[in-house]
């Protein structure tokens, strides 16, 4: 198996970040499977050595913009529309909560009177259940058992179903 020979190089970022890259100029030869060739080259990033690059890094709120001086016309332009983006953001936030406070209240009266229909709905109900049960129970009195020993009913009256 034949091993290429390697080309490193070293830079560094702009964000202070040393990369190095290894390039490879020739390919491994082998009667190995593909997946078993050898390990594949992967670039590395290693952290530059802060010594080396100095105090000049900049936070992420100084690369953005630069600082506006505080007595410039652009300054004082760009407080005044964030502190009205503010006071708008404020102002609609208040306003969501008391629109979600009034849906609450209306949600609790709407349950109210459902549970007052609930139990109107229940006791009636219950009395129609009870009068039901008092009529089933008034037929059961009124029907009499069939009268005969063998427990068959009683023979029909030919002579009223004849016209004799």
């Amino acid at each position: 198996m034949s091993r290429p020979s390697q080309a490193k190089l070293n830079t560094t970022d702009h964000n202070g970040v040393s990369v190095i890259q290894s390039q490879a100029h020739a390919t491994y030869t082998t009667s190995l499977p593909a997946g078993l060739a050898g390990p594949q080259q992967v670039p590395q990033l290693i952290p530059a050595d802060p010594l080396e690059e100095g105090d000049n890094a900049l936070s992420p709120s100084e690369m953005k913009k630069p600082s506006a001086d505080k007595d410039s016309d652009e300054y004082r332009q760009r407080r005044e529309r964030n502190n009205l983006a503010v006071k708008k953001s404020r102002m609609r936030s208040k306003q969501k909560a008391m629109d979600t406070q009034q849906r609450v209240n209306e949600l609790k009266e709407e349950n109210e009177r459902l549970e007052a229909k609930i139990k109107l709905l229940s006791k009636e109900l219950s009395v129609l259940k009870d009068l039901f049960l008092e009529h089933a129970h008034n037929l059961a009195d009124n029907v009499q058992p069939p009268s005969g020993g063998d427990g068959t009913s009683p023979a029909p009256n030919n002579a009223s179903t004849n016209g004799q």
